[in-house]
């Protein structure tokens, strides 16, 4: 028995199904491009998008020439320039301009080099630095004691060992320049102190100045000046690490005398 493949009127059959669907999916692609090409072969929606694109920026050509256009307000007179002569001539002003100092402080710009250079001319805040100090009454750490413990030692030569004082270093206790503003002590440490001082109403006049101590860390300075500030008789609160960083500004300035210090 053959098969109905082999049938002629079923291939007939086949093949004009098979041509009449190429044909109409021929028709459908013909439709689809009438409708979605131009008659530059574009996308219709593309075309008008940049028909618009054009005439937008045919407008802003035109608004610039008129505005950097030559315009010559009174004889003589021209305003309005290109940019290329305008820049010409900012140019040749700027080369031939001397540079003036900053008069005014509103005319520094904020945290520019100008700002910054005048905040080093005036310094550390001392004010800030003491209001930091805790309060009257808080407690001192007792390893902040023992490591100001260690430090002072390099400090009792000249003060003595019950800060006492001698021929080379003014008395630590009861001295009110110890209980007195901490800015003060940290910066006698950082720059050390030259000239006589008054200590608790007497006056002291010394043979040689007290080195300044700025190798030491800020923790080291704060240890060893709380220990100082809460020994001998003395109490007061503790000196803080951040108010010596605050201060390290003060370093390699020339050695502070009596006037260069807040009362106390």
């Amino acid at each position: 028995m053959s098969s109905s493949s082999d049938n002629p009127f079923v291939r007939f059959t086949a093949f004009w199904w098979a041509l009449g669907v190429f044909s109409l999916f021929g028709v459908i692609l013909l439709v689809m491009k009438l409708f979605t090409s131009g008659p530059s072969d574009t996308n219709p929606l593309e075309e008008a998008a940049a028909v618009k694109r054009y005439e937008t920026r045919s407008a802003v050509d035109t608004a610039q020439a008129a505005a950097l256009g030559y315009k010559e307000v009174e004889k003589g007179k021209t305003v309005q320039v290109p940019p290329s002569v305008a820049f010409e001539h900012v140019g040749k002003t700027l080369l031939s301009a001397k540079p003036e100092a900053v008069k005014q402080d509103t005319q520094i710009v904020p945290g520019g080099i100008v700002a910054e250079a005048k905040a080093a001319e005036k310094g550390p805040d001392f004010g800030a630095v003491d209001q930091l100090t805790p309060a009257a009454d808080a407690a001192v750490d007792p390893a902040v004691m023992e490591a100001g413990k260690a430090g002072f030692l390099v400090c009792m030569a000249c003060h003595g060992a019950n800060g006492e004082g001698g021929p080379v270093g003014p008395p630590l206790a009861g001295s009110d320049w110890v209980t007195g503003p901490v800015s003060n002590l940290i910066r006698i440490q950082l720059r050390g102190l030259t000239g006589p001082i008054t200590v608790s109403g007497k006056p002291y006049t010394f043979p040689a100045p007290m080195a300044p101590l700025s190798y030491q860390t800020d923790e080291q300075v704060a240890a060893v000046l709380t220990f100082v500030r809460n020994s001998f008789g003395n109490k007061a609160p503790a000196v803080l690490p951040e108010q010596v960083k605050m201060l390290r500004p003060e370093v390699g300035k020339p050695m502070l005398t009596e006037a260069d210090l807040i009362k106390p």
